[in-house]
């Protein structure tokens, strides 16, 4: 079986680690066959993994996280940008214009833009088919609680349900993932369409809640910025605060 991180953001939106960085640790440090650089509203930093894949062992999904009127959406599949600001389901109509597969992202999780499990509920009714699933496990939540009331929701509405880490950080990488026959790109696309995947977390080390405080200032724009440093060959990110 596979593993794949479908969620993660790196410096070409809030994230502080580069795409390299991402590439190298996920290649390196974790047991990932794929990942999916989604940073908000652009897809440059996914196209530029795209242009790097050939150097490192990890597959790479291109895609982005939108920002709806109504909530974050996952653009996985994509090599063209979706536009920011349009509902949540001509945001997921794009998306399948184009190729993708649109994913709801944290959808019930109070501290994040998740479009809601009535809203969702509503699109799955009138709209069967849209959605490509549910994100049910999401690594950077503070408590499970969203988590346990997305993966419900995702039985009630007959949804594949996966699990992605919502990384802003390298340690952060692969702590949740989608489990899926094979192990390329092709072979997860193909198992999210047959619904195939299941959602899996990693056990949360003692330094989590010291991480998601530091994500929680970078989603709310604290002055953080970030500084490339090498140490022992090994493409790093150090942090420090704007003056």
């Amino acid at each position: 079986m596979g593993l794949a991180d479908l969620h993660i953001h790196s410096t070409f939106s809030d994230g502080v680690a580069t795409v390299e960085a991402i590439l190298y640790h996920a290649s390196a440090h974790t047991d990932l066959d794929v990942v999916a650089i989604t940073d908000h509203n652009t897809l440059a930093g996914a196209l530029l993994a795209l242009e790097l894949a050939g150097d490192f062992r990890v597959r790479v999904i291109p895609g982005m996280e939108v920002t709806t009127t109504e909530g974050d959406l996952l653009a996985l599949y994509i090599t063209e940008p979706v536009a920011a600001g349009m509902t949540f389901v001509d945001t997921a109509r794009r998306v399948r214009e184009i190729g993708g597969l649109p994913i709801a992202p944290h959808p019930l999780d109070i501290l994040a833009r998740g479009v809601g499990a009535r809203r969702l509920r509503r699109i799955q009714n009138e709209h069967p088919g849209l959605i490509a699933g549910i994100e049910v496990i999401n690594g950077s939540l503070l408590t499970p609680v969203g988590n346990r009331r997305a993966e419900n929701l995702r039985w009630e509405l007959g949804l594949p349900g996966v699990g992605g880490s919502d990384a802003h950080m390298l340690e952060d990488v692969g702590v949740a993932r989608t489990v899926f026959p094979g192990r390329t790109a092709d072979d997860l696309r193909a198992a999210l369409e047959n619904g195939e995947v299941s959602p899996a977390a990693k056990k949360r080390d003692s330094d989590y809640y010291r991480r998601s405080a530091m994500r929680f200032a970078l989603r709310m724009g604290l002055g953080f910025a970030h500084a490339l440093e090498n140490r022992a060959g090994e493409e790093r990110i150090r942090m420090r605060r704007v003056p």
